[in-house]
């Protein structure tokens, strides 16, 4: 006896997921019902607990409909992204530095030979040296 491969269940069953326009809509559904059990149809009409309705509801009166709206997963460092910055232009700073220092550098050689030029115009000739055989 085998079964089809389409009766056999997925690896890994997907997640709902509800728009922040559905979860507002549900809310009003759920608080607008009179009876629990006007409530509890609502609920087994959309496959959600009422822990659902609880969790939604602390969302939008701590951070209205925007808040509804979150990703799941650990919540931005505040200072990650100052300190993306600040590394960013650090590395542009180091680059910087170091294309200063070769200027300088070069300035300096340039000098000491601008100098040593001007040295040898304004020293008296030197003999001529003579070759013996």
């Amino acid at each position: 006896m085998s079964t089809s491969p389409k009766s056999e269940p997925s690896a890994r069953p997907t997640r709902r997921r509800f728009t922040v326009d559905q979860k507002l809509r549900i809310l009003s559904e759920y608080e607008a019902a009179q009876t629990p059990e006007a409530r509890g149809a609502v609920l087994r009409r959309e496959g959600i607990y009422t822990s659902h309705i609880t969790h939604w509801r602390q969302k939008r009166e701590s951070g209205g409909s925007a808040a509804l709206d979150r990703k799941r997963g650990p919540k931005p460092d505040p200072h990650a992204r100052e300190v993306e910055r600040l590394r960013r232009e650090n590395e542009r700073l180091l680059k910087r530095n170091a294309q200063l220092e070769k200027i300088v550098e070069v300035q300096g050689k340039m000098q000491a030979l601008l100098q040593e030029l001007g040295s040898k115009e304004t020293a008296p000739p030197s003999e001529p040296s003579r070759k013996t055989r």
